[in-house]
């Protein structure tokens, strides 16, 4: 598939086929502004679809991490301090913390952290876009990381600024901020997004425009900007981030095992490399639906009964969970790492 613009046609770099992709950066998105629309309609349907994001798609996000992890030998070599060493010292951690200031401050950095993993996510999958086509006419320094996280810091110190006192129904507290602060973030968003689409405009024209990286690019401002400022309230915005965030993730894992076995069954990674060969994405995702039941009713339905934790311990117990597969994700997915590029295809 190819597109006009200026002097030259530009071929589509897919990451995977352009229905998988077209559905990714668009399909996804949509499926988040659908949900946070029925919920806006009808706000008591909320506890409703917050329980099918997290059982269809948030549990099953952070298992996907775990096929990266140990469901290969060699994967599993190399990720055993990520397995049995690291799980540990983060749930020390938090349940020091917990313990000592309370439920409301493992809250307050989930708050935080949730944002700053989302929006690291996105970037890496805008840098998956931007490395198929190298020859296109991109932003570079300062300027290209400014017009990135200008929503994604917009929204947050919206959030800040708003103070809700309460996030998900449980107590929060933010970092104060002003709200000029957040006016005058607001004009230098505007303005950065102005001069990305002027630089958009001028790469049309010169032949050099990266089409399916602009299209992701303004899903991304298009999603912070909606749930993290439009969006009046932080709950209802925060659960349209949060499906668009963890639909991503698990396709992401999905097609990075695909690429990964492209050649077919390999011996050294027999089960993952037979649910990631094509037609399988449902055998990939029943998987991960068999162990998100093992793990989030087995084991830590388990350890609530045991310790009759309560909503607090409850709480510290699953973002132990998170905490753990955020700190594995800043370290699994670097795409500065050989491995990373070459199976994703990138130059």
């Amino acid at each position: 598939m190819e597109t006009t613009g200026g002097a030259a046609a530009r071929e589509w770099k897919w990451l995977r086929s352009r229905e998988f992709d077209l559905g990714f950066i668009l399909g996804i998105p949509a499926l988040s502004f659908a949900s946070v629309g029925l919920i806006l309609s009808f706000p008591q349907l909320f506890w409703y679809v917050l329980a099918i994001d997290l059982w269809i798609l948030g549990y099953h996000h952070v298992i996907s991490t775990y096929t990266r992890l140990c469901f290969d030998r060699k994967s599993f070599a190399e990720s055993r301090f990520l397995i049995f060493g690291l799980l540990p010292i983060v749930a020390i951690a938090t349940l020091a913390v917990a313990a000592v200031a309370g439920v409301w401050i493992i809250v307050s950095v989930y708050f935080y952290w949730q944002w700053w993993h989302y929006t690291r996510q996105s970037w890496g999958i805008s840098r998956a876009y931007r490395g198929k086509d190298r020859t296109a006419l991109f932003e570079s320094g300062r300027l290209d990381v400014a017009i990135f996280y200008a929503w994604p810091v917009l929204g947050i110190l919206n959030r800040s600024a708003q103070d809700p006192g309460t996030f998900i129904g449980l107590p929060i507290k933010v970092i104060p901020v002003p709200q000029v602060a957040v006016t005058l973030t607001a004009v230098a968003t505007v303005v950065l997004t102005a001069i990305w689409i002027l630089r958009r405009l001028q790469a049309w024209r010169a032949g050099r425009l990266a089409p399916l990286h602009t299209l992701y690019m303004a899903t991304h401002f298009l999603v912070f900007g909606a749930f993290y400022v439009a969006v009046a309230d932080v709950t209802f915005g925060w659960l349209g981030v949060n499906i668009w965030h963890n639909a991503q993730y698990i396709l992401f894992v999905w097609l990075f095992n695909a690429r990964r076995f492209k050649d077919g069954i390999d011996p050294e990674a027999r089960f993952l490399s037979y649910i990631s060969q094509p037609g399988r994405l449902w055998l990939y995702l029943l998987t991960c639906v068999a162990i998100t039941g093992v793990v989030y009713i087995g084991i830590l339905g388990t350890l609530e009964a045991a310790l009759a934790a309560g909503m607090a311990g409850t709480v510290v117990l699953y973002q132990i969970v998170n905490f753990h597969h955020y700190v594995v994700d800043s370290l699994i997915w670097k795409q500065r790492t050989a491995p990373i590029r070459t199976t994703l295809g990138l130059d």
